[in-house]
């Protein structure tokens, strides 16, 4: 199979791929249609099935492996599929491993470095509360290592919520160290459990979507829940040390358009929004010229970074 990074404009493609998601639709003429999006460990790409009554489009669902027969074509400057002909494979013809995204670093590895952060943490109660979490609690430790940090923009991937906190608190733990008014403590725990609410909000894979309580609350309630049920187990946990630690998490966005409840108002809850919102640009532009690795010239304009991209010229 070629994966779907590496597929170009004009190229015709025979190959097994998951059907991440499958929507009908009509056109403006009223003609139907379906929308599918194709996913391999790679990325994923938009399809469109023009006229799904022809022959040779078999039957399918959403989360079905399929063999598909089509064409890369541009819309929007971005690749899409024009599916010819479609049937659902057989188990025999596929392997999972090759359909989901999973992170380049090892999570044994991950979770070291994350058991390090946790045992760097001097606090008795911050420390109890951590390990309660990431030590003590299996289902949720299984939970986190294999989540996602998003839908779509980054570290969508599995292992991708593990990276992602991992990336936020090495830099919370540089800043603390250049930054001598930041109690480290404090922000070493809030970006270990700023994204902890992202286990309930995102399904797990192969479907990677938002649940139904994450589309009710959000993670950011949900995470500020979790932690504050983890501090009542924990024997007088001081409760301004509680509401601290849960205002990090709800204003670790940064901005009530962005989906904070809170503006930050302590210099933990600044630093933390400035670490997340560091990792989760300098992730998505490299995954942005990951999708693009052929391509030396300008990549055209992203809505997130409104701006016109481009590499680096080579030394």
């Amino acid at each position: 199979m070629r994966f779907l990074n590496e597929l170009h404009e004009g190229d015709r493609i025979n190959g097994i791929y998951l059907c991440k998601q499958k929507q009908s639709a009509v056109t403006k003429n009223g003609k139907p249609y379906e929308n599918i999006i194709l996913q391999d460990k790679t990325g994923i790409m938009d399809g469109k099935i023009w006229d799904p009554n022809s022959l040779g489009i078999d039957d399918f669902d959403a989360l079905d492996y399929i063999d598909v027969v089509g064409d890369v074509t541009s819309f929007a400057g971005a690749m899409q599929l024009n599916i010819k002909r479609v049937r659902k494979a057989a188990e025999d013809e596929y392997d999972p491993a090759d359909y989901l995204p999973v992170s380049e670093n090892s999570t044994d590895d991950m979770y070291s470095q994350l058991r390090a952060f946790i045992d760097s943490v001097e606090n008795t109660y911050l420390s109890a509360l951590l390990k309660k979490l990431f030590v003590e609690d299996e289902a949720f430790v299984k939970a986190f290592e294999g989540h996602s940090a998003a839908k779509t923009v980054h570290h969508g991937f599995i292992g991708g919520l593990m990276e992602h906190t991992l990336g936020v608190t090495r830099l919370c733990d540089y800043m603390s160290k250049a930054y001598p008014v930041i109690n480290r403590d404090l922000l070493i725990t809030a970006s270990l459990l700023h994204d902890i609410g992202k286990t309930k909000e995102l399904s797990a894979f192969p479907l990677n979507d938002y649940t139904d309580e994450g589309q009710l609350l959000g993670h950011i309630y949900m995470g500020a829940q979790m932690i504050n049920d983890l501090a009542h187990q924990i024997p007088e946990f001081p409760e301004v040390l509680k509401n601290e630690l849960i205002h990090c998490i709800l204003s670790h966005h940064g901005e009530l358009e962005y989906g904070s409840p809170k503006k930050p108002a302590l210099v933990e809850a600044v630093a933390l929004n400035l670490a997340d919102n560091t990792d989760a640009r300098m992730e998505t532009i490299t995954e942005i010229f990951a999708a693009n690795k052929s391509k030396k010239e300008w990549l055209g304009y992203n809505k997130l970074f409104e701006s016109n991209l481009r590499r680096t010229d080579e030394v």
